[in-house]
């Protein structure tokens, strides 16, 4: 039997938690969600996430600190920012970090299926590099990586 992949949502408004628990429902995966950065690196702590999908402006430690420690902890976790407050800088900083990608809110339920698909593939197959490696495996959807 196939592994199950994880998914952790972390957003402090249960309503964005919510939302991106029900658009993964569904697709093979197992979803988890946490309200901070606290919450988030505690159930990384239990069991590791394969990809995390994270806010910036939280209370507690912000989205690029938790960021940043799950990078230096769990360094093959794809990362995902989706933030409704976008910045040159912010945008920088999560890039200099490792982030797989760098989303406005609100994002589309297609979009945020095909990125959520595209940084499972890169964490399914690390050895393709760049941009063009992640669009023909996301091409392929979530059933390839996840079953």
């Amino acid at each position: 039997m196939a592994e199950t992949r994880k998914v952790l949502v972390v957003d402090d408004e249960e309503i964005v938690r919510l939302s991106h628990m029900r658009t993964l429902a569904g697709q093979n995966c197992s979803v988890e969600a946490a309200s901070g950065g606290a919450e988030a690196l505690e159930k990384m702590q239990k069991d590791p996430a394969d990809v995390v999908l994270i806010d910036l402006r939280m209370p507690g430690p912000d989205g690029l600190a938790t960021l940043r420690t799950i990078k230096e902890k769990w360094p093959a976790t794809e990362v995902v920012v989706i933030t409704g407050y976008p910045s040159v800088y912010t945008a920088r900083e999560a890039v200099s970090l490792g982030v797989f990608d760098y989303l406005a809110k609100p994002v589309e339920p297609d979009k945020l299926l095909a990125v959520a698909n595209e940084a499972m593939a890169q964490k399914m197959a690390p050895d393709k590099a760049g941009k063009e490696g992640r669009e023909k495996d996301s091409e392929k959807g979530w059933a390839k990586y996840l079953d």
